[in-house]
């Protein structure tokens, strides 16, 4: 067993007081060795109650067999094993992760586990960071697979292996004897994941340089690193600008900031109050409005009322 590994779940379960964990795992290699770290640490008495979940997606026509396989595999550890099936197996790979999480999530809440962890690499981190960019996306787009993130008060989610590539996790399958299979639907090329695993990486490194992951790799974690510090500031000055009793911020003071943090603030104080993400195009239009000075108006969008005043920006 890694000692970094050891170190790393004491640490965390010490900081977090974690009793009960949820591990969300596939048929794949990344999934056996997360198994494979768990049951060591139950050994040593590091994890006592733990509970695996497998989300069917049935996209494999082999789905079934992987299935008796994994439970076969668990049981011999003496470990429970939780078997999701979605029917609609037409999702789309973006509505299948959205709907793969919610099924955790909800069974995690339900059942009053602490903590979910993933069985996401490195690889996969990259992967995700190229999908979100080609398609368009934000700072925190590009930063989505992290170490550590908390869902609430009561519920995280932890991705150990986000730090280790899939090539090493396979030699360290490969080193522990698991018993490994290889999924077909790994090389559909309809899915753009696959294709950015198995066409567009492999032609980056051949053609251009050599150690690409890795500088993706570094290049993300300077993004979540900035990323985190300009979160940080931004919850201050929303904490400033928002009124002490009613569901408003003071855009006097916002609109002396740069236009990022005022789109930022905004962004915010509407999720905070509403769960709506607001377009960013009408953002634009709010801040506009705010910087001509509007003396009063009353803005309707995504189901609410948004009114500005001399003074404040509230929701009605």
């Amino acid at each position: 067993m890694n000692y970094s590994f050891k170190t790393f779940f004491k640490k965390i379960i010490e900081k977090y007081s974690f009793h009960r964990l949820l591990i969300s795992i596939s048929g794949g290699q990344d999934s056996l060795y997360l198994i494979e770290i768990i049951e060591a640490l139950k050994k040593n008495s590091i994890l006592n109650n733990v509970t695996y979940i497998y989300i069917d997606h049935q996209w494999n026509i082999k789905s079934q067999k992987q299935i008796i396989q994994l439970s076969n595999y668990i049981t011999q550890y003496k470990s429970q094993l939780k078997i999701y099936q979605i029917a609609k197996h037409s999702l789309s790979e973006h509505n299948s992760r959205l709907y793969r999480y919610q099924i955790l999530i909800h069974y995690a809440i339900i059942n009053n586990y602490q903590c979910i962890l993933t069985a996401h690499s490195e690889t996969d981190k990259i992967e995700t960071f190229l999908n979100n960019l080609i398609k368009g996306t934000s700072l925190d787009g590009a930063t989505s697979l992290k170490l550590h993130r908390q869902i609430n008060q009561n519920l995280h989610i932890l991705r150990p292996l986000i730090d280790i590539n899939r090539i090493s996790i396979n030699w360290l399958c490969r080193k522990l004897y698991l018993p490994i299979w290889s999924d077909y639907t790994n090389y559909n090329y309809y899915t753009p994941r696959n294709r950015i695993r198995n066409e567009l990486m492999p032609y980056l490194k051949k053609y251009f340089n050599l150690k690409t992951e890795k500088n993706f790799s570094k290049y993300i974690s300077i993004c979540n690193e900035e990323n985190e510090y300009i979160k940080q500031n931004i919850i201050k000055a929303y904490l400033k600008s928002r009124h002490k009793y009613l569901i408003a911020i003071n855009h006097k003071q916002i609109i002396k900031q740069h236009f990022i943090v005022q789109k930022r603030i905004i962004q915010l104080f509407i999720f905070h109050n509403c769960n709506i993400i607001l377009n960013t195009d009408f953002i634009k239009q709010l801040i506009k409005l705010l910087s001509n000075k509007i003396s009063q108006i009353i803005i309707k969008c995504q189901g609410i009322s948004i009114c500005i005043n001399a003074k404040w920006l509230y929701i009605k």
